[in-house]
C-alpha cells in the first residue's frame, strides 16, 4: 500500500479513473513556463482542465519570437499562447524521466492563463501556500465551464 495524496484531493473522472491532483500538479510545476497551476476535474467529465499562471518572462520571450506585441495580460488571453502552454505542459507530462509518463486521462485538454498569481488576499491560498481548491473552483467556476465547452468543441 502506498499513500499518494490526501483523500479530499483525489477525485474520479467519468470513465472511473481516479486522479491524484496534487501529484499531477507537482509534475506539471517542473515546467519552466509556469509559476503556478490548479488542475481541475470532476466525475461528470472525462478529462482535466487547468488554470495556469505563466512565467511572465518566458511568455513574453515566446511572444517576441512570434512577433506578438501584446502586453502580458493580453498574451494570457491569446489563443496561440494558451495552445503553446498547453502543448508544452502535455509534452513534458508525456516525457517524464524521473517517474512514469502521464496516463492519457492525466493530460490536460484545456488551460486558462491567469496573469495574476494565486494569492492569500483573494483567499485562493492558505498562509502556507497550499491551494484552496473549493475557493478556486468558486472563483474560476465560469472559466472552468468555458474550458470544458471549448475542449469539447475542439478549441484549446
Amino acid at each position: 500500500m502506498k499513500v499518494i495524496d490526501r483523500k479530499k484531493n483525489i477525485f474520479k473522472l467519468s470513465q472511473v479513473e481516479y486522479v491524484a491532483v496534487e501529484s499531477i500538479e507537482s509534475k506539471y510545476l517542473q515546467c519552466p513556463l509556469i509559476t503556478s497551476i490548479w488542475v481541475y476535474g470532476n466525475s461528470f467529465e472525462s478529462f482535466l482542465v487547468a488554470v495556469v499562471v505563466p512565467e511572465r518572462k518566458a511568455l513574453e520571450d515566446w511572444a517576441a519570437e512570434h512577433h506578438l506585441t501584446d502586453g502580458y495580460k493580453s498574451l494570457c488571453q491569446n489563443m496561440k499562447a494558451r495552445k503553446y502552454i498547453l502543448d508544452e505542459l502535455n509534452s513534458m507530462g508525456q516525457k517524464q524521466q524521473v517517474c512514469a509518463p502521464f496516463e492519457g486521462f492525466e493530460l490536460l485538454k484545456a488551460v486558462h492563463l491567469e496573469p495574476n498569481p494565486f494569492d492569500i488576499e483573494r483567499d485562493l491560498m492558505t498562509p502556507t501556500f497550499k491551494l484552496k481548491r473549493p475557493l478556486l473552483l468558486k472563483y474560476y467556476k465560469d472559466r472552468v465551464e468555458k474550458l470544458y465547452s471549448e475542449a469539447k468543441g475542439g478549441k484549446v
